[in-house]
């Protein structure tokens, strides 16, 4: 199962990065009339909602800033337009993480997990359930973001 996991969100963060890289700078923070966030708010958010998911419900320090976890966290949404450089970072991090995780698991260092409800009503009861979520949480932003590309 783990291999199929990590196949899937590979992929996925993959494809994330091929659709951000021809986006300009302002494309990328631009929030369409009607939307609460914009593209890059969706890539700091499945960043920050990873680490959250699977390190700090694990009891284990995240490996984004406690900034960065304060931006993209739920409820939150663009407070300003992110710079150059802060884009560079998320789009460095969206690969680096998945590679980091992988061998965080397979070094075996997730031996606890505090299980929580998520505000869509899934029952995160163990480890695997927060990976499974993850996949699918990020599906959905991937949708968005295909979304508020049309707008901008």
């Amino acid at each position: 199962m783990m291999d199929a996991f990590f196949k899937i969100w590979e992929t996925n963060r993959n494809n994330y990065l091929r659709f951000i890289e021809p986006l300009t700078l302002e494309q990328l923070n631009k929030t369409p009339e009607g939307f609460n966030n914009n593209i890059i708010w969706n890539v700091g958010h499945i960043i920050v909602a990873q680490q959250s998911l699977v390190y700090r419900l694990s009891g284990l320090p995240m490996q984004v800033t406690d900034e960065m976890f304060n931006l993209y966290k739920p409820g939150t949404k663009p407070e300003r337009a992110i710079t150059q450089q802060e884009a560079d970072e998320l789009k460095q991090l969206l690969i680096a993480l998945c590679e980091q995780t992988r061998k965080d698991v397979e070094k075996g260092i997730f031996t606890s997990f505090t299980g929580r409800m998520t505000a869509t009503g899934f029952d995160l009861a163990s480890f695997d359930d927060a990976l499974e979520f993850n996949n699918y949480h990020e599906g959905l932003h991937l949708g968005m973001m295909m979304t508020i590309r049309k707008f901008i």
